[in-house]
């Protein structure tokens, strides 16, 4: 855990000391900064370092630290925090080049677990194996509708909108959303979200069809 740096950035100070605090504990090697902004001073000479970073903040939102990260070719993997109605702009960090995403509240080891895993991005020799084959294998035995369901999941759409949506009841898509997380094998929304991030980009790294 020595070889790199775990950045924090978030507005709350309690916030700061708590994660710090319990990343310390666990072995990291810390930092902390109150805004994106100071982040964003430092970065030119962070060397090796994860970031940790919430979405929602005052002077800049972590999707427009991510986008700020991406112009200036900052090579610092991002796990994003985000509370229950950040899913869209979780989505949208995503997109931007985060490697994971929490929602509140998490657990101790969830949070721990994420940096280990983003910090796998930083050694250029390490191999991130997606299974894309099985994840499509698992995506296309989703029905019509256990699909129309994901796609609203990974917008973030609640149940009750999802269901207004599709002209069925709250139940009923608890039932299909239920079925999503068992057929595509994620034990969480972040999970899940990894997995069609991966599709996605796998399509999009699809040659053309000739046809």
């Amino acid at each position: 855990m020595d070889e790199y740096v775990v950045h924090i950035v978030d507005d709350e100070e309690a916030v700061r000391r708590s994660l710090a605090f319990l990343l310390a504990t666990a072995g990291f090697i810390v930092r902390v900064h109150e805004s994106a902004t100071s982040f964003l001073a430092a970065a030119p000479g962070i060397g090796k370092a994860c970031l940790v970073t919430d979405l929602r903040m005052p002077d800049m939102s972590g999707v427009e630290l991510l986008e700020k990260l991406n112009q200036i070719e900052a090579a610092v993997p991002v796990v994003v925090i985000t509370g229950d109605g950040d899913i869209p702009m979780a989505v949208a960090a995503m997109r931007a080049g985060a490697s994971d995403f929490i929602e509140k509240p998490f657990e101790d080891d969830v949070l721990i677990e994420a940096i280990k895993r983003a910090a796998r991005l930083l050694d250029p020799n390490a191999e991130i194996v997606n299974d894309v084959p099985a994840m499509r294998s698992r995506l296309d035995r989703l029905s019509a509708r256990e699909r129309e369901v994901l796609s609203a999941v990974i917008a973030g759409l609640s149940n009750k909108a999802i269901a207004d949506d599709l002209n069925i009841s709250s139940r009923t898509v608890e039932v299909h959303r239920a079925n999503v997380m068992f057929k595509m094998q994620a034990s969480s929304l972040p999970e899940l979200v990894r997995i069609a991030m991966a599709l996605e980009l796998a399509d999009k790294g699809k040659p053309a069809d000739p046809g």
